[in-house]
């Protein structure tokens, strides 16, 4: 790296990291990406994500996009309330090719590893180095946001996620799938596979106990959970692989960015995980991220001639930009974990389930709020 000079350097190799690099290479910025060593014994990712249009027209033109098995399309999405309230959306209705893609998390991150290894101007590092401009690219937990004191304001969640991949009994049909159950809990079942899959990848936003109970149950048994949460739409389930499960919890960076400290004309600025956490319900972490960096580039991109990338007026404006889109995806989430996460509650279960039934025989409504949504 001594004879590299970075304009940027991104700290966190993940997806959102990744996507940055390649996205500031386009624009011939040099990049020192930093990717620690990986663990030998690192436990093989179960996770799956819900891609937006927006984010796949992102990866798609940084020819990133997954093959059709590892991309399933969603035509239809299914909400059932704990009282048989309905909310049902297809692509169809909103005339669009798909409501968001579910992709395979390796697969996705083994192709933007590959495309940062042959992209031009993109070094990758074990090691931060000196740059006008550092971006946080390191997720919730991030230990350089705390060093920068950023200001991370957080409130957990009173659950945890259960992520697992199921094969099922009968076909996904590219449904995805999601119950809010009369114990304040949320249960997804998302298609994999591409549009014949008999796959999908679990979520469960559980209790704190009941989490270690289902990690703790034998696979048999996790199954069986698994497909009584679900209603058994899918018929019998079966446990393939690991299962994974972390704390949720709302958060915030209070700053986005701000000077480096002790190194004069250098600046810092935060992106994706490591500047917001919010309940996985939705399925909006993944695309917010993906909004933050593309924002960043393009802010970058159009600055003035004069400016350098770590100008601090030039951050205030993406800073500023991602300021409404995030605050206001996570007052969605978190007010539907607030009203769906609450047990034992008859007159709030009926409340929120006359709303999902409404909402469903309301289509300007519905479509509006895909729309958000996508």
């Amino acid at each position: 790296m001594s004879a590299f000079q970075a304009d940027i350097c991104i700290r966190g190799a993940g997806i959102t990291g990744r996507v940055l690099a390649l996205l500031l290479a386009r624009e011939k910025l040099r990049v020192a990406l930093t990717a620690p060593p990986e663990r030998a014994s690192k436990a093989p990712d179960v996770r799956a994500y819900a891609i937006n249009p927006a984010g796949q027209k992102l990866l798609a033109g940084l020819r990133c996009w997954p093959a059709p098995e590892h991309a399933t399309p969603v035509m239809e999405m299914q909400v059932r309330g704990d009282q048989h309230g309905q909310l049902r959306f297809t692509a169809a209705m909103q005339g669009v090719p798909a409501l968001n893609w579910i992709v395979d998390v390796p697969v996705l991150e083994n192709l933007l590893a590959e495309a940062v290894r042959f992209a031009p101007g993109i070094e990758v590092t074990p090691e931060a180095v000196p740059a006008p401009l550092t971006v946080i690219c390191e997720g919730r937990d991030s230990a350089t946001r705390e060093a920068l004191g950023a200001g991370w304001q957080a409130v957990p969640y009173p659950q945890h996620a259960v992520a697992a991949r199921l094969a099922c009994e009968r076909p996904h049909e590219q449904v995805a799938r999601q119950w809010f159950t009369p114990e304040g809990e949320i249960a997804a079942l998302l298609p994999l596979d591409g549009p014949a899959g008999r796959r999908v990848a679990l979520v469960w936003s559980a209790r704190p106990e009941h989490a270690a109970q289902l990690m703790a149950l034998p696979p048999e048994a996790f199954a069986a959970e698994a497909a009584a949460a679900s209603e058994h739409a899918l018929g019998a389930l079966a446990l393939e692989g690991e299962r994974a499960c972390w704390p949720l919890m709302l958060g915030r960076a209070s700053r986005w960015s701000g000077p480096m400290p002790g190194r004069p004309g250098q600046s810092w600025a935060l992106a994706g995980d490591a500047a917001h956490a919010m309940h996985p319900l939705a399925g909006q972490g993944l695309n917010t991220g993906l909004g933050d960096v593309a924002c960043l580039a393009a802010t970058l991109a159009q600055r003035e001639y004069w400016r350098s990338v770590g100008d601090a007026r030039l951050l205030r404006r993406y800073a500023r930009a991602r300021a409404l889109p995030v605050a206001a995806m996570q007052c969605a989430t978190d007010g539907l974990q607030q009203l769906f996460g609450q047990p034992d509650s008859a007159p709030l279960a009926a409340l929120r389930n006359w709303g999902l039934s409404g909402v469903n025989q309301l289509p300007a409504l519905k479509r509006w709020l895909a729309r958000q949504a996508m």
